[in-house]
């Protein structure tokens, strides 16, 4: 099982007004910062080498964490300024060792089985996995449509959807992903590169019935205290 992995703690959090002087990821769920939470998690299911990115406020994350965390390694990746989720992933991607390396997103928390995802991403010789989510009635995330063999075919952007799999935050990808396409610094992963080149290349999906939130939104930010 892949033991490295990027978390995008960059996010500004711009619409958690009850959460002040720290970025996105680190927002308290009952005293504990989320990103904390979340490294706990991934650390129990296998994962000891993280590339924190980072941008706004990072010294807030570099001073509590330190270089490691429970005996794990942390590397941190600073944006200068935003490069979007793909940019952050591309310049992380120059320290990573393995072949493949997680991507999870530093303000969602889904709870899956990495090992079995692994499987499925080394099965199907996939360039990028991602973990599905299947959600009823939602109009906040698009939709993701795989065909019966769980190819990925076509990402559907955002409106009211009675029941449908999301991207759940969650990647699996190949180190070399970008190389050769002359990406730009500041990039899109969602929109530049999983829209554009989905029908060309090989992503799957791994759907999951794992707990999921996402603390982006007020509302979801106060269930968090409940239930995580």
């Amino acid at each position: 099982m892949i033991n490295e992995a990027i978390i995008l703690a960059g996010g500004y959090g711009k619409r958690l007004t009850n959460v002040q002087g720290v970025p996105k990821p680190m927002a308290p769920i009952n005293g504990v910062p989320f990103l904390q939470i979340l490294l706990d998690n991934l650390i129990v299911k296998g994962i000891s080498i993280f590339h924190l990115s980072v941008g706004h406020q990072h010294e807030v994350i570099v001073n509590y964490f330190g270089n490691s965390y429970m005996g794990c390694k942390i590397n941190y990746i600073i944006e200068d300024s935003p490069l979007g989720t793909g940019g952050a992933i591309q310049k992380s991607l120059l320290s990573v060792t393995k072949k493949n390396v997680w991507v999870i997103n530093g303000d969602t928390y889904f709870d899956i089985d990495l090992q079995s995802m692994y499987e499925h991403h080394l099965a199907n010789e996939a360039e990028v996995t991602i973990a599905l989510k299947l959600m009823q009635g939602f109009d906040r995330y698009g939709r993701v449509i795989q065909n019966s063999e769980f190819r990925i075919e076509d990402f559907l952007e955002k409106q009211p959807c009675d029941s449908g799999l999301i991207n759940g935050g969650v990647y699996l990808i190949n180190s070399n992903l970008f190389k050769g396409l002359n990406l730009p610094q500041q990039f899109s992963m969602e929109e530049d590169y999983f829209n554009i080149f989905c029908a060309e290349k090989n992503f799957y999906g791994f759907t999951e019935e794992g707990y999921f939130i996402d603390i982006g939104i007020p509302e979801d930010y106060d269930r968090a205290h409940q239930e995580l």
